[in-house]
């Protein structure tokens, strides 16, 4: 063998070992797949479905496997949407949405699905219209969390086919026409000044019922004192009247001789009475009492 045949087997030798080295090393780069935490890998087999990669080093056959699809599992917010619906009183409002969302099961979103974001879209569509038609305005807009949860549900019944885990949604506004808007601001200030009449009545009402208690309170007040004088009369003529009977006509003489001289002595205190003219029947009762003080001395 010459020299020039050995430097060609050799050559050709090490051609073959380069070409197999480069093989092996593409099959392991084909063949091994780093999936980050945030999504996962669709791998097909001849264009089937055959694996779905996690988070992590995974190994695929090179050549026969390939990643078809990268889906990203973090949660994703649809745009605002704006959907018009007719509350059962027939009343157009538009209903301003969102939907949070995230992917959990890739293979049935790739193969079930076309356009994830917009049949969430038409979904949730069709169920606000459908909850906002069977409630009133003032429970639309009193009622906000049960509609929204009533959405969530009926949604991820929906969706759970293609693989999609609702996690939120949210009504931001609920808009009316301009000629309900005025209809409801007429409504609104009707409603405030009835309010304010009512409340006027009510204070007047009051203020006659706390006169009332007054005046009440005034005459039980005034029964009591005359109750009292009436007790005091009457105890005053049971002393009188124990006292006659005890001593007979000289205790009825002696008080009726004492009222006389206090009578006489209040005419002789009063301002400008300089001259008393006293009856001769009165002086015959001075004397009286004047007997009758001596004889109880």
């Amino acid at each position: 063998m010459s020299i020039e045949e050995l430097i060609g087997n050799l050559v050709g030798g090490n051609i073959v070992l380069i070409i197999l080295a480069a093989f092996i090393i593409i099959c392991i780069f084909m063949g091994v797949r780093i999936v980050p935490q945030s999504e996962k890998y669709v791998v097909e087999r001849f264009g089937r479905l055959r694996a779905v990669l996690g988070p992590g080093i995974n190994f695929i056959i090179p050549f026969l496997d390939r990643v078809a699809h990268k889906i990203s599992i973090l949660e994703r917010q649809l745009p605002v949407m704006g959907q018009d619906a007719i509350t059962s009183d027939n009343v157009l409002v538009q209903v301003e949405t969102s939907v949070f969302y995230r992917i959990i099961e890739p293979e049935k979103t790739v193969y079930r699905i076309r356009d994830v974001d917009g049949a969430i879209s038409t979904t949730v569509a069709g169920i606000v219209r459908s909850e906002i038609g069977k409630m009133e305005l003032d429970q639309v807009q009193a009622n906000r969390t049960g509609l929204i949860l009533a959405i969530q549900d009926q949604l991820a019944a929906q969706v759970d086919d293609w693989g999609i885990e609702v996690t939120r949604a949210e009504i931001l506004d609920v808009n009316l026409d301009a000629a309900t808007r005025s209809a409801m601001l007429q409504q609104l200030n009707a409603e405030r000044a009835r309010r304010a009449q009512v409340t006027e009545a009510e204070g007047q009402k009051r203020a006659v019922e706390l006169q009332s208690d007054a005046e009440l309170y005034a005459a039980e007040q005034a029964a009591k004192a005359r109750r009292v004088s009436a007790d005091a009369e009457a105890y005053a003529t049971q002393v009188v009247a124990v006292a006659i009977a005890e001593n007979g006509l000289e205790a009825a003489q002696y008080q009726v001789a004492l009222k006389q001289v206090e009578s006489i002595t209040a005419l002789g205190a009063s301002a400008g009475s300089n001259t008393i003219v006293v009856p001769a029947n009165a002086l015959e009762a001075l004397g009286d009492a004047f007997k009758m003080l001596k004889g109880r001395g």
